[in-house]
């Protein structure tokens, strides 16, 4: 296949460039504790400093995989789908999702929210970052609103994106897991005083899974 193909069928959604998937459990948010197979799409241009995953950054680091074999691998494992990355909005995401849909799947998004939105999706994670900014009508449709606090500006920051959201949107602030022993303590007074908001902790890293 030449690259000009390749581009195509990238640019349709057919194929989607694939950092890792693997079966796991969810650790962070609403859905912490459930078991989910994660799909992470390469590609990220928001460039958070504290990105825990910035080999996701690049796309042409990681192999271009069809995207309906994908989603058949992934829905062998389990019926509950994690869509992450990198920023996976960045790709159409049509045709993975319509058959993740196909073979009985609900599908989660963890996303900026910096991009358009595609596919077919059950519960959105929208997590803002000041480097890329969400577009207006994700606020609307975001089931979750995630809160990364790295140092004291955040909580405002979380306070803006917080009152953008509908008032069905769940409102988590999560500590950038490096300062987690200085933040968290900040988080719960926040919390305690702001009791709309919960906190969400990476158990995934205390679990050392991934």
């Amino acid at each position: 296949m030449t690259k000009e193909q390749e581009d195509i069928l990238l640019k349709e959604g057919k194929m989607l460039p694939v950092m890792e998937h693997f079966y796991t459990i969810q650790g962070e948010g609403f859905h912490a504790g459930k078991a989910a197979y994660f799909i992470r799409l390469g590609g990220c241009d928001v460039g958070c400093h504290w990105c825990d995953v910035k080999e996701s950054w690049d796309p042409k680091l990681h192999p271009l995989m069809n995207a309906e074999e994908i989603a058949e691998t992934a829905a062998k494992h389990c019926k509950t789908i994690v869509l992450t990355g990198g920023e996976p909005l960045m790709w159409k995401l049509d045709i993975l999702t319509a058959k993740l849909k196909e073979l009985g799947c609900t599908i989660h998004i963890e996303t900026s929210g910096a991009y358009p939105m595609s596919g077919k999706l059950d519960w959105i994670t929208l997590s803002p970052k000041k480097t890329g900014l969400p577009l207006a009508d994700i606020y609307n449709v975001a089931s979750e609103l995630k809160m990364i606090i790295f140092n004291h500006n955040d909580f405002k920051f979380a306070e803006e994106q917080g009152h953008k959201v509908t008032e069905n949107c769940e409102l988590y602030l999560q500590s950038e897991w490096s300062r987690r022993d200085l933040m968290y303590p900040k988080i719960t007074d926040f919390i305690l005083q702001n009791p709309k908001w919960r906190s969400s902790i990476q158990t995934h890293k205390y679990l050392n899974i991934p």
